[in-house]
């Protein structure tokens, strides 16, 4: 399988946002509800040639699956968490209501049904029945119902769709969402893998409280959370009793296999470490391979080069803070950039990356959009420039860039911006930090910065971007976008809402400058040639791959 790029399939790294570390007072977690009897050693010495056995229902599983992963995820509480790293394990333990096929709409996954009212108000699900968490206990409205209720309350790329919205359950396996005003985004914002809709039992969520689930993993899905040892490793073990529906697969719908005997992530932060490894069979899957290497691993029989459609880079602005809160400001840096030189710096190869404008990765077909963008990107008018930093009265004060190594990209990206304002006159200093210490920073600790460099992982509808948002690190308080984000989460058709989201985006690119964005980032994966059926959709894929030996 030699695979160089997928096209409408999918994210994210990204973005990444509003993360919080993941934290436990001893080096190791656990759920109670799986088979927790592995311990390092002994459980990375399964052969991946190992004979194969056939499961229930006459598929073949087997071998163990060693998956190099550049950033320990904070947690994998999926709703509460963008984090891609943390999105790619989750979704391997938890399914959710509805889920998105190849063409991003909206399909059934927990549910059996779906039944909208006359007036759009009113969705009522019926369950699939027999759906065993992987502690045994069946899937039942109540379930659900506190699962979505948390959803409702965790995640932050609900909108205003759901403001008020109740959840009920009429029988076992029924359940109804009563929303105070239609949306045609419903089911597509349930089902987006951003912030997943994840269902899990129950006394779980009543345990967790207020609280991130920091141990207790429990899903439907097909794999079981094992392990968790801090800077090591997650473990993961197939669900014997996974039930999979029978659809043929479609994005992220459809049939489920588990393949894999067990699945490990190793936390394996040094990128030239991720690579060796790929190259010895140390690891059969790689992230976050650095782009500067994209042209040996195409070049070795052993290995292969695997591209997926990630996320947006962006620069974004502390809106809250004393300097980049002044727009004029913010416009003397959009002016100031030469998009091209960036994004060339940063991904060596015409394969990696695209220039754009546009809010919405330009693969999400029904919302991609260009409004705004001819007269207001790309600009890199030094003398413009100027001009708005006189009229912002600018007076040299520090402009303070965060940035990242652990993702390199995205930091060579903010050193050529730092060079490209320091010579329009932008005292632009930066502020190079460890990943969790990032993640911390972007929203605990808004004095610390002006900007971050950063890229958000592509989301199926506008009113998930973050960034447009009043919540996110430094966030975007603006009573006009709010506005039209309302009526285009309330708009009655997909036409509708394409026109209000013209609309919003030209505002924003010529008026707000709320971020200036680069361009979309295809993702680097480093695949062993023993690997087959390894898709991408707003991430890798892992469920229905396997070992050719």
């Amino acid at each position: 399988m030699k695979q160089k790029r997928l096209g409408l399939l999918f994210f994210i790294l990204m973005l990444v946002f509003a993360l919080v570390a993941c934290s436990s007072n001893d080096d190791t977690t656990s759920n109670e509800g799986s088979n927790n009897d592995t311990e390092t050693d002994d459980s990375t010495d399964t052969d991946d040639g190992e004979e194969e056995e056939a499961t229930s229902d006459g598929e073949f599983a087997g071998g163990t699956l060693r998956i190099a992963l550049d950033a320990q995820p904070p947690n994998l509480d999926w709703p509460t968490t963008p984090a891609t790293s943390a999105r790619d394990g989750a979704r391997l333990v938890f399914e959710t209501l509805v889920t998105t096929d190849e063409e991003y709409k909206a399909v059934p996954m927990l549910a059996e049904n779906i039944d909208i009212s006359e007036d759009g108000k009113t969705y009522t699900f019926k369950l699939r029945e027999g759906v065993k968490f992987h502690n045994g206990k069946e899937m039942t409205s109540e379930d659900v119902v506190a699962s979505m209720e948390r959803w409702l309350e965790k995640s932050t790329i609900t909108g205003t769709i759901f403001i008020d919205a109740t959840w009920t359950a009429t029988d076992d396996y029924t359940v109804v969402l009563e929303l105070q005003e239609p949306s045609s985004l419903t089911l597509d914002t349930m089902a987006s893998a951003k912030m997943g809709a994840a269902i899990m039992p129950k006394e779980i969520i009543d345990g967790a409280g207020d609280e991130f689930i920091t141990d207790e993993y429990i899903g439907t899905g097909p794999y079981v959370f094992t392990e968790w040892r801090q800077d090591q490793y997650i473990h993961f073990t197939r669900y014997e009793d996974y039930q999979p529906v029978e659809e043929e697969p479609s994005g992220l719908s459809g049939k489920r296999i588990a393949h894999f005997d067990e699945i490990f992530y190793y936390v394996v932060p040094d990128s030239s470490t991720r690579l060796a490894g790929l190259q010895t069979g140390e690891y059969d899957l790689a992230y976050g391979l650095p782009y500067d290497v994209y042209d040996q691993v195409q070049n070795d029989p052993n290995i292969e080069a695997f591209l997926t459609p990630s996320s947006n880079a962006f620069l974004h602005f502390n809106k809250s803070g004393d300097i980049a809160s002044n727009q004029s400001f913010r416009q003397a840096v959009n002016t100031a950039l030469d998009v091209d030189e960036i994004m060339y710096a940063a991904h060596p190869n015409d394969d990696l990356f695209w220039v754009d404008c546009g809010y919405m990765d330009i693969n999400i077909k029904n919302w991609a959009s260009s409004a705004g963008c001819d007269e207001n990107f790309n600009l890199k008018d030094p003398e413009k420039a100027k001009e708005y930093l006189e009229e912002a009265g600018y007076n040299g004060e520090e402009f303070k860039i965060m940035l990242t190594r652990d993702y390199a990209n995205y930091y060579t990206a903010g050193i050529v911006i730092q060079e490209q304002l320091k010579n329009v006159g932008i005292n632009a200093v930066v502020d190079v930090v460890d990943w969790p210490t990032f993640n911390d920073k972007m929203q605990s600790k808004l004095d610390e910065w002006d900007a971050l460099v950063i890229g958000s992982s592509t989301v199926s509808t506008p009113p998930q971007l973050l960034y447009l948002s009043p919540t996110f690190g430094g966030g975007l308080e603006d009573e006009k976008v709010a506005e039209m984000m309302k009526a285009l989460e309330t708009s009655a058709s997909i036409e509708e809402g394409q026109q209000i989201w013209d609309e919003l985006q030209e505002y924003a690119v010529t008026e707000v400058v709320p971020v200036v964005n680069l361009g979309g980032v295809n993702s680097l994966f480093g695949l062993s040639n023993k690997l087959e059926g390894i898709t991408a959709f707003t991430g890798l894929v892992l469920w229905n791959a396997k070992f050719t030996e």
